[in-house]
């Protein structure tokens, strides 16, 4: 089974193709080469350090707010 977070583009580092990803407050740098046009503020669905693709911001808050239920155990 794979899984995939979304998180939100806080930094862009261009000469590594690298984003600075926050997940729920967690912020880790995200290799961002296999999703094109990736901009400061979107939101992006990674595997393994990967961006495998963009989501618009309402699907991310809605999967964002399970991972929360999931987390908090309601």
């Amino acid at each position: 089974m794979c899984l995939a977070i979304p998180g939100k583009v806080i930094e862009i580092i261009e000469k590594e193709r690298l984003a600075i990803v926050d997940f729920m407050g967690l912020k880790k740098k995200v290799d961002i080469s296999l999703v094109e046009d990736v901009k400061v503020g979107d939101y992006v669905l990674v595997h393994v350090g990967y961006a495998i693709q963009k989501l618009d911001e309402k699907a991310a808050l809605e999967t964002l707010k399970l991972w929360e239920e999931i987390r908090s155990g309601v």
